[in-house]
């Protein structure tokens, strides 16, 4: 699935959408340069699982928990990575395995511990389309 989006309050309803619908065990992978709009579409993302509370992008904890929505939340920013082995020392397997719905950013840093099964979101500017323009390309959701 290919969506365009035109203002940041369109990615957040997308993120939204995809929140509402997310299942337990589902690993979706967020990636796009700094910029595009990853935090924005995470913060709708949360809203549709019925997350209230402020949710910010944890790039220097690399996960961040929550666990007031109908489904747990647990919110990977792996961009300061510098190894995978890091990954271990968090106990990413309790997440990735466990009853909530991960959402990981800058997943392509940490693709050699991906289950096969992810949900891949891609975000990419086209500035000759505008400023505020994203191009989301989501595969592998039913």
């Amino acid at each position: 699935m290919i969506l365009e989006t035109y203002r940041p309050e369109e990615t957040f309803e997308l993120g939204e959408k995809l929140g509402a619908e997310a299942k337990t065990g589902e690993i979706y992978c967020l990636n796009g340069d700094l910029g595009v709009g990853k935090t924005v579409f995470t913060q709708g993302f949360a809203k549709g699982l019925g997350i209230e509370e402020p949710v910010n992008s944890p790039t220097f904890t690399i996960v961040q928990q929550y666990e007031e929505g109908r489904l747990n939340l647990y919110h990977f920013d792996v961009y300061r990575i510098g190894d995978v082995s890091e990954m271990d020392e968090i106990g990413y397997e309790d997440c990735f395995y466990g009853e909530g719905v991960c959402l990981i950013e800058w997943s392509d840093l940490i693709e050699e511990i991906l289950p096969a099964d992810v949900i891949k979101v891609k975000i990419e500017k086209d500035l000759e389309k505008g400023f505020d323009y994203r191009k989301i390309t989501v595969t592998g959701k039913a």
